[in-house]
Order: C-alpha cells, then sequence, then structure tokens
C-alpha cells in the first residue's frame, strides 16, 4: 500500500513531539542532543497546545496506518517567524522515509491548503547546510534574510497556486 496524506487526527498531536525532535538538523559527525531538549521554551512554541491557535494545522504521511511523516505551520514567534500573519513551516519523516518524495508531497499539499485557507504567504528558517534546503526551495521558499548559520525562507502562496 501506498502512503496517504491526511490531516493529523486530535488523537495523533502527542506524535508532534517526537517529529519536533526528529525536524532537528544533526550535522554529520554531530552528536544528537538529548530528547529533553523538545522541552525548552525555544522548540515548545513549535507543539504547545497545537490545535488551538489560529493557523495551526498538520498533515502527515500516513503509510499503512502508521504515521511516517508530519508538517505542521502555526503562526508563532520561532526562528522563521516574519510577522503575526505569516505561518512558519516545521517538518519531519522518519529517517527511513527521507529522499523518497514524501517531504516535496508534505510541503506542496500543505501549501495548497494555506492558500485555500486565504493565507498568502508561509515562512521558515532552516540551517544552510541542511540538505532540505534543496527542497524548500524546489516548493517554492525563497531565501528572504540570513544570518550565519541560518537561512530565513518565505513561499508566496500567490505565486504558486493560481
Amino acid at each position: 500500500m501506498g502512503i496517504v496524506i491526511r490531516e493529523m487526527k486530535k488523537e495523533e498531536y502527542p506524535l508532534l513531539d517526537e517529529f519536533l525532535y526528529r525536524a532537528i538538523f544533526i550535522p554529520k559527525g554531530v552528536e544528537p542532543p538529548p530528547r529533553e531538549i523538545i522541552k525548552g521554551e525555544e522548540l515548545q512554541v513549535y507543539v504547545r497546545n497545537f490545535g488551538q491557535q489560529y493557523g495551526d494545522s498538520c498533515l502527515v504521511a500516513d503509510k499503512d496506518g502508521q504515521v511516517i511523516g508530519a508538517v505542521w505551520v502555526r503562526i508563532m514567534n520561532d526562528y522563521g517567524h516574519i510577522d503575526d500573519e505569516t505561518p512558519s513551516f516545521a517538518i519531519s519523516l522518519l529517517p527511513q522515509y527521507r529522499g523518497q518524495g514524501t517531504g516535496t508531497a508534505l510541503m506542496n499539499e500543505m501549501l495548497q491548503t494555506l492558500k485555500q485557507k486565504g493565507f498568502r504567504r508561509a515562512s521558515l528558517a532552516v540551517q544552510k547546510e541542511n540538505y532540505a534546503v534543496r527542497m524548500y526551495k524546489k516548493c517554492g521558499f525563497e531565501v528572504v534574510d540570513e544570518n550565519e548559520q541560518e537561512y530565513i525562507m518565505i513561499c508566496e502562496l500567490d505565486k504558486l497556486y493560481n
């Protein structure tokens, strides 16, 4: 059976903690941080009380009844924050499902969903050495700012889906 992209069910929201941890970019040769890192305030902004704020939306990749990936957005004061009208992205796949097009499919589906909901753009922050930068560009994100380690990227939704 193939992979189905669907909305995350409310009872699945606790899975966001796992996908948040897996979304942390770990450069080659660097030890992964302890799982407790996601309990810190700067990461909890991505998942705390998910589904209760305007703009919260999550899609999952489901393979044979198992959630293997998630893309979620929320308007939050995170690394990729642009303004209070622009949802910020987070995305993560289980490692064995990366590099097979599932992440791109999740991203494109979420961008379409945001457009249908009336959002004009979406944002994200990504470390420059993260392999996902190429995928984000392929999905329509453009670099609008950067610091030493990260790009801030925006996708103007009206340019993608007319």
